[in-house]
């Protein structure tokens, strides 16, 4: 493979890219799945905001059902830049609050009482946030969550999770995703459509995604791309401001933390960088010399991305 590598080499033609992804759209929904149109979920975040534009030049909007999908944990401003970008592309969207499902499915109490045996004072009036240590450049941490809860007073206090803690607030918690991955394909059995997913390289690869939740989709437009080229593509589709410039959050947790926090540990500027490095075998130290870091932070890069897709295979597997 070639060992080319410098600072644009993940630039875009981000008109031909945008028109190359309409037509594979088209092709595919109308063509290979016979389908009548799309459905798709409106998070308010950038990935959907640019799925939602390329959308709308492929199927119009009158054969696109945009479905806002809250529940009663999820963040305000979510549900206002939703609105807003359907707005913006002319789409009327439709809501379906999750709420009732998940507490049907008894999604908030089981993921409450693996938090009360870490933390027993927690109950409603508590917020709560899974993340990962930060710092992945300068050593050799390991990939460990910690949960945060944030008292009513705003103090907030952490403690490292065991595996067993780990797996049933998870466990738990996925029943977001997939009660939203029901609640789409309902619409599309409905309309004759096929579902339509968000999720670009970053979550696709590195197991950022919950199968049958967010990873369940008829077509993957974005699904090639690295996050940073997804907000190549935002700027040439003129997304709102405020959404290309907000923190990317998969919106899953009460207190509310940022993709980087929660799983990927870096910028996506950077990781995206290091990350092609990986993809196409070329040396950490020629990517380092590239980007001014040390050969030995860009190898620990490659580690924690090679891990994750370890760890996260069993996710891409399809039935056996």
């Amino acid at each position: 493979m070639s060992k080319e590598f410098h600072r644009d080499i993940l630039r875009l033609d981000p008109e031909a890219e945008v028109q190359r992804i309409v037509e594979q759209m088209r092709h595919n929904i109308f063509d290979v799945l016979k389908r009548k149109g799309g459905v798709m979920g409106v998070s308010g975040g950038i990935d959907s905001a640019v799925v939602l534009a390329i959308a709308v030049q492929a199927l119009s909007p009158e054969r696109l059902v945009a479905l806002l999908l809250p529940e009663m944990e999820s963040s305000p401003d979510s549900a206002r830049l939703g609105h807003a970008v359907c707005r913006q592309y002319g789409v009327t969207p439709l809501v379906e609050d999750a709420t009732g499902a998940l507490i049907g499915f008894g999604a908030y109490r089981r993921r409450d009482e693996a938090v009360r045996d870490i933390f027993p004072e927690y109950d409603s009036t508590y917020k709560l946030k899974i993340t990962l240590p930060d710092g992945l450049m300068d050593g050799r941490t390991l990939n460990f969550f910690s949960a945060t809860i944030v008292a009513p007073d705003g103090q907030e206090t952490t403690k490292r999770l065991r595996p067993a803690q780990f797996r049933q607030i998870v466990a738990a918690t996925n029943f977001k995703q997939r009660s939203r991955a029901a609640l789409l394909y309902f619409h599309a059995e409905l309309h004759d459509y096929a579902v339509i997913g968000t999720p670009q390289r970053n979550e696709h690869d590195q197991g950022f995604f919950v199968k049958y939740g967010d990873g369940a989709m008829d077509v993957k437009p974005i699904g090639h791309l690295y996050k940073s080229q997804v907000y190549q593509l935002a700027e040439h589709l003129n997304v709102l401001e405020e959404i290309r410039t907000r923190p990317p959050t998969s919106d899953t947790y009460s207190a509310g933390s940022t993709q980087e926090e929660f799983f990927f540990r870096l910028p996506f500027e950077t990781m995206d960088l290091i990350w092609y490095g990986l993809d196409h075998d070329i040396p950490a130290a020629v990517v380092a010399v590239e980007m001014d870091l040390t050969e030995q932070q860009v190898q620990r890069v490659y580690d924690d991305i090679l891990q994750k897709r370890r760890t996260t295979e069993y996710l891409r597997t399809p039935p056996l």
